[in-house]
């Protein structure tokens, strides 16, 4: 057993096998990119972009319900909580008004989606996530962040 497997069992199941498998649809977009058939090409990429968006909203609402489950959430958790689905919303303008799209989107939210590991960690030192959270957030959005970025440079 690896020294990190007790930590690892310690996440839920229910989260570990759905978090992990929450990374399929975007390995399987970058592999229609990489596939090289050009008809598939632009639906990759948008459903790419529309589910890196999807579920750095969700992420966000994790921050919400996490803090108002706990006693000891403070009001940053809260006002923190609503950027990811602005940033979401923000990544849609370059295609909605005509320009380059969807790289810099992409580029944009596989970032955020990395950066976010940073509010994670401050939820775990401040008690409002559980202990186990990074052990799971980590993999997860390192995963997706750079499956994200990874169709943002070939697109």
């Amino acid at each position: 057993m690896q020294p990190s497997a007790p930590r690892f069992a310690a996440i839920p199941a229910n989260a570990r096998l759905l978090g992990f498998a929450g990374l399929l649809p975007q390995v399987a977009a970058l592999g229609a990119i990489l596939s090289g058939e050009p008809e598939w090409a632009f639906s990759a990429q948008a459903l790419a972009f529309a589910y890196a968006a999807i579920i750095f909203s969700f992420l966000g609402g994790l921050w919400w319900g996490l803090a108002a489950a706990s006693p000891v959430a403070r009001a940053w958790v809260f006002g923190v909580s609503v950027l990811p689905s602005l940033v979401a919303l923000a990544s849609a303008i370059p295609w909605a008004v005509g320009m380059t799209w969807p790289a810099p989107s992409l580029m944009l939210l596989g970032l955020g989606i990395i950066a976010s590991l940073a509010v994670d960690r401050r939820l775990v030192a401040e008690g409002v996530a559980p202990p186990w959270w990074m052990t799971l957030r980590v993999p997860l959005s390192l995963g997706l962040g750079g499956l994200t970025l990874a169709i943002g440079v070939l697109s």
